[in-house]
C-alpha cells in the first residue's frame, strides 16, 4: 500500500509517501518538511495564529513536492494519513482539513494518526525489527511518556508528566537565560562548552520525582529552581560561564532523571531493547548516557535518525502503515476529528 501523509501538529509542515506491505517495514519514498524555526524565533516560541498561517500558505506546496520526490501522484495513493492530535488545534485543523479535501475529491480513505504514535515508532522506520518487549522514551516540546512497548501494536503508557514536558523545560529555561528559539539545542551547544573555562561550575540542580515509585515525570520544580538560582544569588547573565555553567547544571539534572527512570523501567519489566525517540531525541548528552545505561542493563539501544526525532510526516505515515498492518481500518473523511488533547492509548 502507497501512503500519503501529512503533519501539522505544530510548527513543522510535512508530507510524505511511504510504500509498505501487509506485515513488511516502510520503504520512504519521500520526506519533505518545512520549518518555522525562523518565524518564531522572533518571539522566542510558537504563536498557534503565526503558525497556521504559516501552514495554510506552505502545505500545497510540500504536498506537491512530497509526490514529485516519490515520482508518484495522487491518483495513485491508497490511503492518506493524517495527524489529528495531540497540538494546537488551529495548526491540527489546517492539516485535518486539506486532507479532507483531498479524501473527497479522490475518493480515497483516511488513517487518523497520533502524533505520540508517529514518535513511538519512528525507530521502526530505520531498524522494522527492533527487539520486543522495549521500553521507549518519547521526550518532546509538549509531552514525556514512558511506554512499554509489548508488541507492534500493543503498548502500555507506564508514565508522563506531571505539569511541563523535558522539551518545554529546556525551551523555557533557554529563554530564562536569553537564548535563541528553539531552547534544547541552544542549551546543549553551551552546556557542552561550560567545563572547558576555570570558572565551571556545577550548581547540582533537583533531580525531581528521580527517587519516586511510579513512572511519571516532573520539570517544573527543576524549572523554578534555575529561575530561583539566578534570582537569589544575583547571578549575571551577561557572563557567558555563568550562562554555560546554568544550562550545563540544567541539562545534567534534567537527562539524569529521564534516564534513571527508563533504566528503571526495562529492569522492572525485563525488556529487550530500549528506544528513545522525540524532539528532545536529538539531545546528545541523552543519547549517550542512555545509550550507556543500556548496555549495562543488557539491552539494545534504538533511537532514530535526527532527521526523524523533530515533526515530521514520515514518522506519521509509518505508525498509519502499523495501524493498518495491525488490523485498522482506513476511515472515510467524514470520520476525521481533530483533537488537541489527544491521548497515547
Amino acid at each position: 500500500m502507497k501512503i500519503l501523509a501529512i503533519e501539522t501538529s505544530c510548527d513543522e509542515t510535512s508530507a510524505s509517501v511511504v510504500l509498505a506491505g501487509k506485515k513488511s517495514g516502510v520503504k520512504k519514498l519521500s520526506n519533505v518538511v518545512s520549518s518555522q524555526i525562523l518565524i518564531h524565533r522572533k518571539t522566542q516560541g510558537v504563536v498557534p495564529e503565526v503558525a497556521a498561517r504559516a501552514h495554510i500558505s506552505k502545505i500545497s506546496a510540500v504536498v506537491q513536492k512530497a509526490l514529485k520526490d516519490a515520482k508518484t501522484s495522487l491518483e495513485s495513493i491508497d490511503y492518506l494519513a493524517v495527524t489529528n492530535g495531540p497540538g494546537l488545534i488551529s495548526s491540527l485543523l489546517v492539516g485535518c482539513e486539506y486532507t479532507k479535501g483531498l479524501a473527497l475529491a479522490l475518493n480515497k480513505r483516511v488513517i487518523p494518526t497520533n502524533h505520540m504514535l508517529g514518535h513511538l515508532y519512528s525507530a521502526f522506520v530505520s531498524d522494522p525489527k527492533i527487539k520486543l518487549p522495549s521500553i521507549n522514551l518519547i521526550v518532546s516540546g509538549g509531552h514525556t511518556y514512558l511506554i512499554l512497548l509489548k508488541k507492534k501494536n500493543k503498548f502500555e503508557v507506564l508514565g508522563s508528566t506531571v505539569d511541563d514536558a523535558a522539551g518545554e523545560a529546556f525551551d523555557k529555561i533557554a529563554k530564562m537565560l536569553g537564548l535563541a528559539y528553539p531552547g534544547g539545542p541552544e542549551i546543549s551547544k553551551w552546556a557542552a562548552n561550560a567545563k572547558k573555562k576555570k570558572g565551571f561550575k556545577d550548581y547540582a540542580f533537583p533531580r525531581p520525582m528521580i527517587n519516586a515509585k511510579n513512572f511519571d515525570f516532573s520539570f517544573a520544580g527543576l524549572k523554578t529552581a534555575v529561575l530561583y538560582k539566578i534570582r537569589d544569588e544575583k547571578l549575571n547573565l551577561k557572563n557567558p560561564q555563568t550562562k554555560a555553567n546554568l544550562a550545563y547544571s540544567f541539562q545534567e539534572a534534567a537527562v539524569d532523571v529521564l534516564v534513571k527512570k527508563t533504566i528503571k523501567a526495562a529492569e522492572k519489566y525485563k525488556t529487550k531493547s530500549i528506544t528513545l525517540s522525540g524532539g528532545v531525541a536529538a539531545n546528545k548528552l541523552l543519547r549517550k548516557k542512555l545509550a550507556s545505561a543500556s548496555r549495562k542493563t543488557h539491552n539494545k539501544f534504538y533511537v532514530p535518525d535526527f532527521s526523524l526525532c523533530t515533526d515530521n510526516a514520515l514518522m506519521i505515515a509509518n505508525a498509519a502503515a502499523i495501524k493498518v498492518q495491525g488490523g485498522f481500518k482506513p476511515v472515510k473523511y467524514t470520520k476525521l476529528k481533530v483533537n488537541p488533547q489527544l491521548e497515547l492509548r
